[in-house]
């Protein structure tokens, strides 16, 4: 545990001591924003339900134009803006799911079943007038051909971790797909302290398919010296929304941010099992809420950003509320 945390804090101090060299404020046209998000409850000395995801994502800067399908879907969808600036997005990312006690190979019935999720999305953003508008297809697997039992076996082994002796009773391989949209207002409500920026931005969505269905709404908060032009970092759903892409106004800025998330949740296969095939399950909870914190710093080509997450149980016979940290950084990508 405590390597694990000397191992995240020194990545850190790293990105924080190469930010400022000339490198990153070169004046070159932008190709667009590549973000890796880090999601883990090793940070808090945890290591159950869901105990690790991680999500690349890529969004093509604003300075090259659309591509054709990027226009038709913003045209189709009809909560879309008819105005606005339409920017494409593309990620890949797994997550992985185990019972409080990973040592036993027979985990009991009554506590969540080992899952994995590997997958990958396609999404598209509209802005206009401080809103964002989010549309996202996502498309992957479920069970063994997720290679979460590898990933997990794996990382544990480097960081000298107890090894899984479960996984033998994960959920079966099922393709797995999910639609989701957000909508989010930046600037619904800001002040100016002294200096010092605060800005409210309320956010509603929804998530359909056999992964994940639910509906979802909540705020976060901002408070920070020459706030970006972001909607917070990014994070792997279910969760607060972020935004991969950010357009900085200064050389540096920084804001500290808070923000909650509650969800009516209809299907989590994770909880629920698998669709077509009997296996593992437990009785999921209806109404789940995060609460997340955290800070984030940019310069002119990168964002670094730390969130600190709470989340409610999320099955009945769970013994309490989850917590994990999620490490996000995005790069300026030059030409």
């Amino acid at each position: 545990m405590t390597s694990t945390r000397c191992h995240a804090l020194a990545f850190l101090f790293l990105i924080v001591g190469v930010c400022p060299a000339r490198i990153f404020s070169a004046e070159k046209p932008k190709t667009g924003t590549l973000s890796f998000v880090l999601e883990n409850d090793l940070f808090y000395g945890r290591d159950q339900n869901y105990t690790n995801g991680l999500r690349f994502t890529w969004v093509p800067g604003p300075d090259r134009p659309p591509p054709r399908w990027a226009l038709k879907w913003a045209r189709f969808v009809p909560w879309f803006p008819d105005q606005g600036v339409v920017r494409p997005g593309y990620a890949f990312g797994q997550s992985m799911f185990t019972p409080k006690d990973i040592t036993l190979p027979d985990p009991p019935l009554w506590d969540r079943p080992y899952a994995g999720w590997l997958f990958a999305t396609v999404g598209l953003g509209v802005e206009a007038d401080g809103r964002l508008d989010q549309f996202g297809v996502s498309l992957g697997v479920v069970g063994p051909a997720s290679l979460a039992e590898q990933s997990q076996k794996f990382v544990h082994k480097v960081i000298g971790a107890p090894q899984p002796h479960g996984w033998d009773t994960q959920l079966h391989n099922e393709v797995g797909i999910v639609v989701t949209s957000q909508r989010s207002w930046r600037d619904f409500a800001k002040a100016n302290l002294s200096g010092v920026q605060l800005d409210l931005t309320p956010h509603l969505g929804a998530a359909l398919g056999n992964v994940f269905t639910y509906a979802n709404t909540g705020l976060t908060m901002r408070l920070g010296v020459r706030l970006p032009k972001d909607y917070g970092p990014p994070r792997v759903l279910p969760g607060l929304p972020g935004a991969g892409d950010f357009a900085p106004v200064s050389d540096f800025g920084w804001y500290i941010f808070g923000g909650v998330d509650g969800r009516a949740v209809a299907q989590n296969i994770f909880l629920d099992g698998n669709t077509f095939r009997d296996s593992r399950t437990v009785d999921k909870e209806p109404f789940v809420g995060d609460f997340q914190f955290g800070f984030v710093v940019d310069w002119p080509d990168i964002r670094l950003g730390y969130t600190h997450v709470f989340r409610s149980r999320e099955f009945t016979t769970a013994d309490g509320s989850d917590e994990f940290g999620a490490v996000a950084v995005s790069f300026k990508v030059l030409q």
